[in-house]
């Protein structure tokens, strides 16, 4: 692999909106790290997509909601790649049910995936941007973070930690010239939104259709290539549903 080009790192890019992001992230000319928890043959699919129309890319297993095996990830990248220069942070998971019947083990492995992942991937990677002072995070966040969803107690508050965590990380950092930015898609057309019953949903997204992974994709490359005045932000990407 070519060590002299930038490096960014999608986590939870084996499928949906990571894989999308991965894929135009490449086209961009970054060598693209596929973070993904499980499936070997969809992160090894999208490393031959990328590779087969020119691009970079490397799979790298990892469970983000563990802060020992993010450290391994990290130092795996760095021994041969030398630099982080993108985190798009959008691993996620859901595990709805009303509040009141919600077990803890459902909020807790949601809130340790999608909020407290974050924390464990974005640390490593700030002291690496720090060091080169620059660097582009983007955290995935979602609607839900902004204007909650009955049903989704644990998947809302973790979204709008996330939210919060952007805009305190951007203060933080923004003299180091290293961007933070958060992106809140509406629903989109992935695995987790495909029992849903889309009518309903259309029918309240003034734009008339759910959203594609492309969408959140285009946005993460306008941030990348052209955002660098750009920082603290929550961008939405929802059809006008949150207007």
């Amino acid at each position: 692999m070519n060590q002299e080009s930038k490096v960014a790192i999608v986590t939870g890019a084996s499928r949906g909106i990571g894989k999308a992001c991965a894929i135009e992230l490449a086209k961009t000319g970054y060598t693209v790290i596929i973070n993904y928890a499980s499936n070997d043959d969809a992160a090894n699919a999208v490393v031959k997509s990328i590779t087969d129309n020119g691009g970079q890319a490397k799979a790298i297993k990892c469970d983000v909601s563990d802060s020992v095996s993010v450290k391994c990830m990290i130092d795996t990248v760095m021994n041969e790649f030398k630099r982080i220069d993108v985190l798009v942070n959008n691993a996620g998971i859901t595990k709805d049910g009303l509040f009141i019947r919600m077990s803890d083990e459902d909020w807790l492995k949601v809130i340790n995936t999608n909020l407290n992942s974050v924390f464990y991937v974005t640390k490593p990677v700030v002291k690496i941007m720090m060091k080169q002072r620059i660097g582009t995070i983007i955290n995935i966040s979602s609607i839900c973070g902004v204007y909650g969803n009955a049903g989704q107690a644990n998947y809302s508050s973790a979204k709008a930690g996330i939210i919060g965590f952007t805009k305190s990380l951007a203060k933080e950092i923004a003299a180091r010239n290293i961007t933070v930015n958060a992106i809140a898609p509406g629903f989109i057309e992935t695995d987790m939104t495909s029992g849903l019953e889309t009518e309903k949903i259309v029918a309240n997204i003034p734009l008339g259709r759910l959203g594609k992974p492309e969408d959140i994709a285009q946005t993460v490359k306008f941030l990348v290539t052209s955002g660098s005045y750009i920082t603290g932000q929550v961008i939405g990407v929802d059809g006008g549903l949150v207007i």
